[in-house]
């Protein structure tokens, strides 16, 4: 990507949310365009591919909030026609080094789908270059493999226990045919616009010039004499793989999982990208989960949550434990069997949450009934509203 794209692509636009948005609202904005565009859900649309690697680079810039930072930087700086002299300043004059402003911002951080990977010193290396001709200033530098993105669907069991998947997976890669050259012969020339760099620069006045992507080359500073049949000259071609992919335990659903050097590979010694797993989970009959707590809800009788008893409880992939009931439980009380719920990233376990649902019979035999009646008659001078219609006329 030009310096020229990044300062004027407006990746809040793309991703429909303010400026000042949060990194929830960020997120989740991505995550629904993501879900709608996907070349899963669009087999065969052109425009919704484009669209998806649109939003991905988006998100990779404004989801990570040291290349958010950055980008804003950019944008304020350049997006509206760049530095403009102070007072006293003319003709576009500094009274510091862009350079070193620029040159020695060094930063971690992966790439995203633009290849951005290495802060402000990556984005704007070579940007500036004093009475530069073509070419001047630059030299041909590895490139960095574009990101990934998958998305896999695990049982509830799965996520919570951690699971290996296949996944498969499309990517640009060096071109089999031609062994990455884009010549037929593998001979390609340095292109003489460039000078083998893959880039020129443009002057913008006040001695200053912005570098590109050479256009006659496309940036690869090669230009194939007899283009490959496969990739027509570009030395990149499409290249599918399956992969086996370990999914963590105790993953959520919609957690994005990064894969470091597991996206696609690089071009001239570069190193490959990443691959991001959006994990998507199903729901369990039995169990449920807050965090890293597992819930359920085990129905018991009156009697045993009048009187007390000790009740056996179901546990995910693990024998039953037994809790104690005490006397006069309510309906709706919650326990806690602990260790038992899903695994944190230290490798302990959450808790399992267990809330007790009195069960209420919907058939009786004559000698429940009579004795429920007997036990209504013993109890009749009780009324369990009465503080309820008290509250209600002090109110």
């Amino acid at each position: 990507m030009s310096t020229k794209d990044f300062v004027e692509k407006d990746y809040y636009k793309v991703l429909g949310v303010p400026k000042d948005a949060t990194e929830a609202e960020i997120k989740k904005a991505y995550r629904k365009l993501a879900r709608e565009f996907h070349p899963d859900a669009n087999k065969g649309d052109a425009s919704a591919e484009e669209r998806f690697k649109e939003i991905s680079e988006a998100n990779d810039i404004l989801g990570d909030a040291k290349k958010r930072k950055e980008y804003d930087e950019a944008r304020a700086l350049f997006g509206n026609g760049g530095f403009r002299p102070g007072p006293g300043g003319g003709g576009g004059s500094f009274n510091f080094d862009l350079g070193d402003l620029f040159g020695g911002a060094q930063g971690g951080g992966a790439g995203g789908a633009g290849g951005f990977g290495g802060g402000l010193g990556d984005v704007f290396g070579g940007l500036f270059n004093r009475g530069a001709g073509p070419g001047a200033g630059t030299r041909t530098q590895p490139r960095r493999g574009q990101d990934i993105e998958s998305e896999v669907t695990l049982s509830f069991t799965e996520a919570v226990d951690g699971a290996t998947v296949p996944l498969r997976m499309s990517s640009q890669a060096p071109c089999k045919a031609c062994s990455g050259t884009g010549d037929k012969n593998g001979t390609p020339r340095v292109c003489p616009t460039c000078v083998g760099t893959g880039q020129v620069s443009r002057g913008s006045g006040g001695g200053f010039s912005l570098t590109d992507p050479c256009a006659d080359c496309k940036g690869r500073g090669l230009i194939a004499e007899t283009p490959c049949d496969v990739c027509k000259g570009s030395g990149r071609a499409r290249s599918s793989r399956t992969m086996q992919v370990r999914i963590p335990a105790g993953v959520s659903d919609g957690q994005r999982i990064r894969l470091r050097g597991k996206g696609a590979p690089g071009e001239r010694g570069g190193p490959a990208g990443d691959l991001y797993v959006v994990v998507h989970v199903d729901g369990h009959p039995v169990f449920g989960r807050k965090g890293d707590n597992l819930t359920v809800t085990v129905p018991v009788t009156f009697t045993e949550a009048a009187l007390g008893a000790d009740i056996k409880v179901p546990t995910l992939n693990g024998p039953a434990v037994t809790l104690k009931l005490p006397p006069g439980t309510p309906g709706g009380r919650t326990m806690r069997a602990r260790g038992k719920g899903a695994v944190r990233k230290d490798g302990t376990r959450g808790d399992l949450l267990v809330t007790v649902e009195v069960a209420v019979p919907t058939e009786l035999s004559d000698k429940a009934r009579e004795a429920l009646e007997m036990y209504r008659d013993a109890t009749g001078a009780e009324d369990p509203r009465a503080l309820l219609f008290e509250s209600a006329k002090g109110a």
